[in-house]
């Protein structure tokens, strides 16, 4: 062989191993590479929640205290969130700063979500069932967890606002929208204001109509009430319901030995068979939380102990999956038999936040609903998923339901899959870092909190 046919060899080899392990290495530099791009255009802000002032053993009491109350005003970072979150973000519950408006939104959240929880059981199971309906019942269906569960929260909180059966057309509007709002919070895709907006305008021709049983007060406007309800039911409540249903039943299709525990305990509809299923979602949101990192803006300081006190202003950054890798459930072991024994309140476990300051108002109605669709999951289907599990889960959680009697996809399909998922990861990481550059800059262009907050101080 020639010289130069050696060289060729030398140098093909190296690029083929770099290009045969893309998947593995490329996804995770560019996600770095998009933290420093958001951190140089939004700068460098807040206060770490685990981290060098405020330990995991401090988490829970600063989370919790009175004077870590402000929500969106006097942090840049608002300016991004409200744009994900957009139409109508200063009336999304969560982005309200506290005062009589937010108590207000907060009464109405809690009236709507105050059902029982067989209620929350039947209303779940019903549209569970009508969504599986459509799949076959023959041979196995891939599909993604998140799209497919979209339609059943649609349909439920639909009837928990409006007491009555959703219409296909007006849940089409309800997933429209939802997907649009996750897709451009993962960076996998750029806003279509048209499309929420679409749900903005029926919610506002109902509240203009009276015929919408949940309403907000005088002074607030229709406008207002149809972004609240769009922002808390139609958007959040969808978009977490979904998200935490992909996980536990991605999680459930990669675990065996979990799917059959389940399996065995399906019929026992007793506290026995609840327990079950509860120790898989509790393990699911411990390995997987469902927030990543939640800010507050302290409107006093705060003394952490006798050599720190946060400044008021500060903007505090609770990383949720930081604090619960830390105390005794701190591994990445997905493990429901440790729910047995270990006591929630030791385990450094936040799934719906802390309660003293603004947890999630369905966290007493979520996993009532999450057991009921689980069941009825997997009274039809068996699970099997070879990709990988994240926890921003940008694939929307590829998996195959197998239906009982039906074969089961084989080795070749499986690792299809796997490769599939792993190149998806390549182009995905693109356009996330693409997309959400471009994002950021636009929501630092539009200040839609600077801009709110200005015009309210005039």
């Amino acid at each position: 062989m020639s010289a130069l046919g050696v060289l060729g060899t030398v140098l093909t080899v190296p690029v083929a191993a770099t290009v045969w392990l893309l998947p593995r290495w490329l996804p995770p530099a560019v996600v770095r590479l998009r933290e420093r791009i958001f951190a140089r255009v939004n700068g460098t802000e807040g206060i770490p929640v685990p981290g060098p002032l405020v330990g995991p053993e401090d988490f829970a009491r600063v989370y919790a205290h009175p004077a870590a109350d402000g929500r969106s005003r006097g942090a840049g970072l608002s300016d991004l969130f409200w744009y994900w979150l957009a139409p109508g973000p200063q009336m999304h519950q969560e982005h309200l700063e506290p005062g009589e408006r937010y108590r207000t939104v907060a009464r109405t959240t809690r009236r709507v979500l105050a059902v029982s929880h067989r209620r929350s059981t039947e209303l779940a199971t019903a549209s569970a069932r009508r969504v599986l309906a459509d799949l076959p019942v023959d041979r196995s269906s891939r599909v993604r967890l998140r799209d497919l569960m979209m339609p059943i929260w649609a349909e439920v909180y639909y009837e928990l606002v409006f007491g009555a059966a959703c219409p296909p057309d007006v849940r089409a509007l309800v997933v429209a929208n939802a997907h649009d709002v996750v897709t451009a919070l993962k960076c996998c895709g750029l806003r279509h204001m048209e499309r929420r907006n679409r749900l903005t305008r029926y919610l506002r021709a109902r509240v203009e109509a009276g015929t919408s049983p949940v309403t907000l007060p005088e002074p607030f406007t229709a406008e207002e009430t149809a972004w609240y309800l769009q922002g808390a039911f139609f958007n959040t409540a969808v978009v977490q319901m979904s998200e935490a249903m992909a996980h536990l039943l991605l999680a459930i299709a990669q675990h065996p030995a979990t799917q059959q525990e389940l399996l065995a305990a399906l019929d026992d509809t007793d506290e026995a068979g609840d327990r079950v299923l509860d120790r898989v979602i509790d393990e699911t949101l411990r390995v997987h939380p469902l927030f990543g990192v939640a800010h507050r803006i302290t409107s006093a300081p705060i003394r952490v102990h006798d050599t720190v006190t946060i400044p008021a202003g500060s903007v505090l950054l609770f990383n949720y999956l930081a604090f619960q890798r830390t105390g005794p459930a701190g591994d990445d072991t997905f493990a429901p038999s440790r729910w047995r024994t270990l006591d929630r309140g030791e385990a450094h476990f936040v799934p719906f936040g802390i309660a003293a300051n603004r947890a999630c108002p369905a966290r007493g109605v979520a996993p009532v609903m999450m057991r009921a669709v689980t069941r009825e999951v997997l009274r039809r289907y068996a699970l099997v998923s070879t990709v990988r599990h994240s926890r921003s889960l940008p694939s929307r959680g590829p998996c195959f339901l197998v239906p009982a009697g039906a074969p089961p996809p084989g080795r070749f399909r499986l690792r299809l899959m796997r490769l599939g998922d792993g190149w998806a990861d390549v182009w995905r990481s693109l356009v996330q870092l693409v997309l959400g550059s471009w994002m950021v800059v636009d929501a630092r262009r539009q200040r839609l909190c600077a801009s709110y907050f200005e015009e309210v101080r005039r």
